[in-house]
């Protein structure tokens, strides 16, 4: 009998897991929207909006270009700081005081230039690592996607998958789409297409296009069905309609040419 009740106590803990797990973060992060116009962002973000270090926000194309047409051609949209071409050092110092102040979207960012070697440092994974937990602590959603990263790829730690999944699924429950798709991934290599499927839904229905494609190809390989397909479809096309704007139709094209300028005179 204790054996019995001991297996059905598991399965319940684990079905209490997935009511979380597949419950929550059903809609997309704070921070993938646009804090002026208040939408959200298409994906990829960095194609569709800029980040701004004076207040860590980022600020759609469209609301950028309806600011420059107001005037504003030297200072932030959001928070009115000047845009001056500050130097590497200057501008870590402005990010240093506001992670001084325990902003976690500030750590993360620094966690970033570690990891990267922005901002004129020195690559050093174990510091974002250690910067990236901070961040966590502090709420940061985006932080517990990179230490998932982290953990997957053994970057700056020890390679701990079942750490990493984990992170994964703390990010993907406060709306982090690309962590949720990994999910999807991690079930699929596990031979749960059922589980994968689900987690793909959500995230096609946040507007990510790559989950709506392995969706396609699920329902045409007998993984998913007419129905899952459809869903994920309707849902998709509901979240790309959220994020248009006449001003960001308007701007889009603009900021790609800029942006491609910019990138063939640093070749």
């Amino acid at each position: 009998h204790r054996k019995e009740h001991k297996k059905a106590c598991k399965q319940r803990a684990a079905e209490l897991k997935d009511e979380q797990l597949y419950g929550q973060g059903l809609a997309r992060s704070e921070r993938d929207s646009c804090p002026i116009c208040t939408l959200p962002i298409p994906f990829p973000l960095a194609g569709h909006s800029r980040f701004f270090t004076c207040c860590m926000k980022m600020v759609c194309y469209g609301c950028g270009l309806a600011a420059q047409k107001r005037g504003m051609l030297e200072t932030c949209p959001f928070c009115r700081s000047p845009l001056k071409h500050y130097s590497a050092s200057t501008t870590l110092a402005r990010v240093q005081a506001r992670v001084d102040a325990n902003d976690p979207d500030a750590i993360s960012f620094l966690a970033n230039q570690y990891c990267m070697g922005g901002s004129g440092l020195q690559v050093n994974a174990p510091r974002a690592v250690e910067l990236w937990t901070k961040a966590a602590e502090f709420g940061s959603t985006e932080a517990h996607f990179e230490l998932g990263t982290c953990y997957s790829k053994g970057e700056g730690v020890a390679q701990d998958k079942s750490k990493a999944h984990r992170y994964f699924e703390l990010a993907a429950m406060q709306g982090h789409v690309i962590a949720r798709h990994y999910l999807g991934n991690h079930e699929t290599a596990k031979g749960n297409p059922g589980r994968s499927v689900r987690h793909y839904l959500i995230s096609a229905k946040m507007g990510l296009e790559e989950s709506l494609e392995t969706i396609k190809s699920m329902f045409v390989a007998g993984q998913a069905t007419k129905m899952q397909y459809a869903e994920a479809l309707r849902g998709y096309q509901a979240a790309i309609k959220e994020t248009k704007s006449p001003e960001r139709d308007e701007a889009k094209p603009i900021f790609d040419r800029m942006r491609k300028s910019r990138q063939q005179q640093s070749k």
